[in-house]
């Protein structure tokens, strides 16, 4: 292939195909005197050329079909497991040595039935492409067909041996009966269906284990295929759950298609690696079920306090129709962790912690204590949201954290928002704020016809209290496309309606330099620091916050009040 400067002369794949087809049979047919025939299904000979950089290298095929492709699976599901994938997560989690000990193996959402058929495999010394019957060195001039006779027939021989051997039990399970009805198919087709026990049950239908000990492994729907974010994290928790009252004393590895989801499944992971499962980023995480926790005085300290503060809000919470708030701020060192409650949802954030604690014992007191929450609160694992909070700068707080997409409705003071728990480091509704948010309303209403200005204004909470509160006017200003829709979310729950209620988007600085207009009570709630592209310049609170506090007080009409607020303890 040739190469002018760094730009190929041949850039269309196809072509560069096409024409070292032409080159190879050319050179044949000057060597032997005959053309040789072309077969685009299955040639005798696969060619593969790889271009990098400013050269290409030419290289024969000899495995043909994809060796993922065992030939144990006649058909596959709506989501199939690579065989390779299946096989190195059973490696890692230590089911070689535990076959040979005759440990059980279950998939309690088996599929099509991958990993039981890898997992039997294994434990039979069955060899991966003993079932092929065509590898890509078949119609290479160098294959050896005795030599290759020979080390088949010892492999199919030892296949044969190993099945009759096995004592091993196996079981694949799927909550829809047509699935189960494709891996029972795929195991019947290579004789295998006798070896294994197909039941049609949910994962939180399990009630005994089919032995003392095991190995079980699964690929739960992740939500990026099939399902959604809220599914898969329903599945998980309901996994977590059978894993703990079910398989105590087993091992388990879970490929989980989103790392937040661990916790969940309320076991510290043993170990976790990435995996690409197709085009899907997935983490295998293997553990032991059921161990002690060598953090239960902890976790007991850290129940502990979570009950007694509850016990102490319940009377606030009632007589406040409170439904959000703080229940722990680090009140014990060693749980450094907030717990905020969203109605029967629970967002745990871990702060950082500093250099003098070890990164281990900080991850396990931290798994610990997360583990703790569902039963020290009543709540199902899959509603514990976990994150953890490191010192932010700017608006790093309010980036994207993830893409989960669901949002749950709350109430405060009368009034309901959507907060997301799962995708921003901060939910929507900052609890620390609920006296601001009150303060804006007894301002509001001690006024006849009041207006209110929101700079910063977020998912426009603040301004939800003021319309209620009597505003007739407001204007809410943020930068964020995405917080101006999820503020016009927040006004249609309050069926706010009408050209009174602004919501703009604009630079803080820039609206209150040209928009003369005057308002009764201002909120100015900058964050510390901003680097924003739509911003002019850069927003530093510790230096700008005169002139910000200069600039809205000239947009006061007599007599109004501006309530300036920041997290800045500089």
């Amino acid at each position: 292939m040739d190469y002018v400067g760094q730009r190929a002369a041949v850039s269309h794949a196809q072509f560069a195909a096409q024409r070292t087809k032409d080159a190879i049979v050319d050179r044949l047919r000057e060597r032997s005197g005959g053309r040789p025939t072309v077969d685009l299904e299955a040639p005798d000979v696969r060619i593969n050329v790889f271009a990098r950089g400013a050269g290409c290298s030419v290289s024969i095929d000899l495995a043909g079909d994809s060796l993922h492709r065992r030939g144990w699976r006649k058909h596959a599901g709506l989501a199939p497991l690579r065989e390779t994938t299946a096989a190195s997560m059973l490696v890692d989690a230590g089911w070689t040595a535990m076959a040979k000990d005759g440990a059980a193996f279950v998939d309690p959402m088996a599929g099509s039935g991958t990993f039981v058929f890898e997992a039997l495999a294994i434990a039979a010394d069955i060899a991966p492409g003993v079932l092929r019957q065509r590898f890509g060195f078949h119609g290479w001039l160098g294959h050896e067909p005795e030599l290759f006779t020979t080390i088949r027939d010892d492999a199919r021989r030892r296949a044969d041996e190993g099945l009759a051997g096995l004592s091993n039990r196996f079981v694949a399970a799927d909550a829809e009966a047509n699935v189960i009805a494709i891996a029972r198919d795929n195991a019947s087709a290579i004789g295998w269906e006798d070896k294994i026990d197909f039941e049609v049950c949910r994962v939180d239908e399990w009630t005994t284990a089919p032995a003392a000990r095991g190995l079980l492994v699964t690929n739960p729907p992740y939500g990026q295929r099939m399902g959604g974010p809220a599914g898969a994290r329903k599945t998980a928790g309901e996994l977590g759950r059978t894993l703990g009252t079910v398989f105590p004393g087993w091992r388990a590895c879970v490929l989980l298609g989103d790392e937040r989801l661990v916790h969940v499944l309320g076991t510290t992971p043993e170990s976790t690696r990435p995996i690409d499962n197709g085009t899907i980023e997935a983490l295998s995480v293997t553990m032991e079920i059921g161990g002690l926790s060598d953090q239960a005085e902890l976790v007991q300290s850290f129940a502990n306090r979570l009950k007694k503060n509850k016990k102490k809000l319940r009377a606030w919470l009632k007589r406040d129709a409170v439904s959000c708030y703080r229940l722990y701020d680090g009140d014990i060192p060693e749980a450094n962790v907030a717990v905020d409650c969203y109605g029967d949802w629970v967002h745990v954030q871990e702060y950082e912690a500093p250099p003098t604690v070890d990164a281990e014992v900080a991850r396990a007191r931290f798994e610990a204590i997360v583990r703790a929450l569902p039963a020290a609160l009543g709540v199902p694992a899959e509603r514990v949201v976990v994150k953890q909070r490191r010192r932010q700068r700017g608006s790093s707080q309010y980036e994207k954290q993830g893409d989960a997409g669901a949002r749950i409705l709350v109430e405060e003071g009368g009034h309901r928002f959507w907060v997301n728990l799962e995708d921003y480091l901060d939910t929507g509704l900052f609890l620390d704020h609920r006296p601001v948010r009150a303060l804006v309303a007894q301002l509001v209403a001690e006024r006849t016809t009041p207006s209110f200005l929101n700079l910063f204004s977020y998912t426009s909470t603040a301004t939800v209290y003021a319309i209620a509160a009597g505003a007739n006017r407001t204007t809410s200003v943020d930068l964020s496309n995405t917080y101006l829709a999820w503020s016009r979310d927040n006004f249609s729950l309050a069926d706010v309606t009408g050209t009174g209620h602004r919501l703009v988007k604009e630079d803080v600085r820039r609206l209150l330099s040209q928009d003369r207009r005057e308002y009764d009570v201002i909120l100015l709630d900058p964050p510390t620091f901003s680097t924003s592209k739509a911003m002019q310049g850069t927003l530093d609170i510790l230096r700008d916050h005169a002139a910000l506090i200069d600039a809205a007080m000239r947009r006061l009409a007599p007599g109004g009040e501006l309530i300036f607020s920041t997290n800045s303890r500089c």
